[in-house]
């Protein structure tokens, strides 16, 4: 029984936001989101290239809307999309024919590392997800996806960051780098 009163929860949701703190969170996650896309849908489009992926909408909800959470700092968004698209695209090329085992041992490996390297950062785990099941186009990137769109995506995205929340009095980013 001890182990299902332990499901039941033992505090209260926070308070909700300011207003003011929902419009920088909308004003970074908005141009943020916008850079990456721009670059695909404008440069990357007839290429074989891919710029965003789905995992960068989860880490704009972090970096633009909790600036202040661990998971949010660059070293964590940087490292954990990099060492979580190497964990996926390895996965996926082990285990090829395998996906449902490539799938849970490219996320439950990035999740391990992740916290091995300080690197937590919750969208990796869809980082690492998707180089298994995402399309022909991200397979056929290979180890190149931990540099686009994984690298170079989050670190457009960091830039986006450290622009917007640092415009207001009340908001400060990075809470620290390493």
């Amino acid at each position: 029984m001890k182990y299902f009163r332990k499901m039941k929860g033992e505090t209260v949701s926070p308070p909700r936001v300011s207003l003011q703190e929902m419009v920088w969170s909308w004003i970074g996650s908005f141009f943020g989101i916008a850079a990456v896309a721009l670059v695909h849908f404008q440069a990357l489009e007839n290429t074989d290239k891919v710029m965003i992926i789905g995992s960068f909408g989860a880490s704009a909800v972090l970096i633009y809307g909790a600036v202040r959470s661990p998971l949010a700092q660059p070293r964590n968004l940087v490292g954990g999309h990099v060492l979580s698209a190497f964990i996926g695209v390895t996965a996926y090329k082990l285990l090829p024919g395998q996906m449902w085992i490539a799938s849970a041992l490219a996320v439950s490996t990035s999740i391990f590392l992740m916290h091995a390297t300080k690197t937590l950062h919750p969208p990796g785990g869809a980082t690492a997800l998707i180089a298994v099941i995402g399309s022909a186009k991200i397979h056929d990137l290979g180890y190149l996806y931990m540099v686009v769109p994984a690298g170079l995506g989050a670190a457009v995205m960091l830039v986006i960051a450290l622009i917007i929340n640092n415009i207001p009095e009340s908001r400060r980013y990075p809470e620290f780098w390493l």
